[in-house]
């Protein structure tokens, strides 16, 4: 069956004086989704979404929806409704009045109202909390009644700007996984705006990633961070280690790269053709990375000793070996972070789980280390 693009962006662009905000942006999202775009502060995305809304008007362009162009269309007439930061709830209503509200503007029956205040109230699991105004609400209490009073009047699409940025990190926790939930219950397309990466990958079915007014890469969460196709990218979607270096020699989907200052390794995986001599970058995810303590024992050097997981790790028989020392670490609970000073002075961030019970503690400030990697831990990019 052929998944329909319910909303396509065609070349939208966006200036402010002489500040570009949109570079001839295109992007189609499909119904159902659950859209992100995502982004430091000041990429566009935040101007992306009032053009959708009708907000504000684009210079270039055109915006879609069910094949037929809104970009004339006035915001009140576009079938979509957008939830701010801040909820926009009326103190002085009721919850059911605030959700009710849209429904009266539009001028429904009163039974109507009931009938589709009390659906809404259902859908965000709130039913007990119609006669409470506002003020009486948690911030995720408040932030799903903004949701049902958007969703009463049956919208096609529901835009979100950074709903959850005034939370605190266990609240915000919890209210991704109620997003998750009622966009799969209700069904309906989200487009949400958020500068979070780790908000991104867990809420969405694909992400747009924007830079200075274009689209850097629009994918998947697990191929975003898996496959980034920049540098911007894998820098930007969560931690990352990028190593400059020329490719020495291709063959096939393996790759010998020459880093700077370090040398050659091998890389699998790579989905680009890079032509012997051209410049690139090998993006290393922290957790790719086994650290174990460096051996001086006559006879046993460059070996990772058994202070290291890499005893519970099958060899690949083709890996990177290096060695450093401990620049400094950072205790998380769960992980402890770990940036290694390697020979030529490159700072690698590595990471170890901490499994065993109380403060796990493998290595100190100043322990000499080596760090090594599979040749399917990276991914290659252009720099």
């Amino acid at each position: 069956m052929e998944i329909l693009d319910l909303l396509e962006i065609v070349d939208v662009s966006r200036r402010f004086d002489a500040f570009l905000a949109l570079d001839r942006v295109s992007l189609q999202i499909e119904a159902g989704e659950f859209f992100t775009l995502l982004g430091p502060s000041g990429c566009g995305k935040t101007t992306l979404l009032r053009l959708i809304a009708g907000f504000d008007q684009a210079d270039g362009g055109d915006i879609l929806l069910d094949g037929k162009s809104i970009i004339a269309t006035p915001p009140e007439y576009r079938p979509l409704h957008t939830i701010f930061q801040n909820y926009a709830l009326f103190p002085h209503m009721t919850v059911a009045e605030n959700i009710a509200f849209p429904l009266r503007m539009a001028g429904c029956a009163k039974k109507e109202i009931q009938s589709r205040v009390g659906e809404a109230l259902e859908n965000v699991r709130l039913p007990d909390k119609a006669g409470k105004y506002p003020d009486s609400l948690s911030g995720g209490q408040k932030q799903r009644i903004a949701i049902a009073r958007a969703l009463v009047n049956r919208p096609r699409l529901l835009l979100l700007d950074e709903p959850l940025s005034a939370l605190d990190a266990k609240l915000s926790e919890q209210m991704q996984l109620e997003l998750i939930n009622l966009q799969k219950d209700i069904g309906i397309t989200f487009i949400y705006v958020t500068h979070d990466q780790s908000e991104a990958l867990a809420l969405s079915h694909r992400i747009a990633v924007m830079d200075h007014g274009r689209i850097a890469q629009v994918d998947a969460p697990s191929r975003l961070y898996g496959y980034p196709n920049s540098r911007f990218v894998a820098d930007f979607i969560g931690k990352c280690n990028v190593l400059a270096g020329h490719v020495r020699e291709q063959q096939g989907d393996c790759v010998t790269v020459e880093l700077d200052g370090l040398g050659p390794v091998h890389v699998c995986r790579s989905e680009t053709n890079f032509g012997v001599g051209s410049r690139c970058a090998l993006t290393l995810r922290p957790e790719k990375i086994r650290i174990g303590r460096f051996s001086s024992i006559p006879g046993a050097s460059d070996t990772m000793t058994s202070m290291s997981v890499a005893d519970t790790v099958s060899p690949l028989g083709d890996e990177s070996h290096f060695t450093g020392y401990v620049h400094d670490l950072l205790y998380l609970g769960d992980v402890t972070v770990y940036n290694v000073t390697l020979s030529n002075g490159i700072l690698l961030e590595t990471l170890l789980a901490n499994s065993a019970s109380g403060r796990t503690n493998f290595f100190e400030v100043g322990d000499r280390v080596e760090v090594a990697w599979s040749c399917d831990a990276g991914h290659l990019v252009l720099d």
